[in-house]
């Protein structure tokens, strides 16, 4: 099993920044390749952004490319994601997920967190 807790979502203004965390906690977290999922309501969950485990391959898709950065820390168990230039279709509720192989399909991804709200709003 694998314990996935996120943090630092808030209500921030257009332009703005946020940096999100997921503290992971059990198995091997370098063993696992880590993605951002979000979801708004009326739309469909999007992956903005993958980690292979060791941190060298990323995705990202073309909405957020430029703008938000995935980072992970393997000694702190921790995975991050720093969104500048913040728009208005950002807003969302943000998850990590773990996976034991770097992919794009959600069915991959066994583990998620609990999720945490980003508001880009003025």
């Amino acid at each position: 099993q694998v314990q996935l807790v996120e943090s630092g979502g808030g209500l921030v203004q257009p332009g703005g920044s946020l940096k999100l965390s997921c503290a992971a906690s059990g198995r091997t977290f370098s063993n696992y390749a880590m993605a951002w999922v979000r979801q708004s309501l009326g739309k469909e969950r999007e992956f903005v952004a993958v980690i292979s485990d060791s941190g060298r391959n990323t995705f990202y898709p073309n909405s957020v490319k430029g703008r938000f950065t995935i980072s992970r820390d393997n000694a702190m168990n921790t995975v991050y994601l720093q969104m500048n230039s913040l728009k208005p279709e950002d807003t969302a509720v943000y998850y990590c997920a773990a996976a034991r192989v770097y992919s794009l399909v959600y069915a991959s991804y066994e583990y998620w967190g609990q999720g945490t709200q980003v508001t880009v709003s003025s």
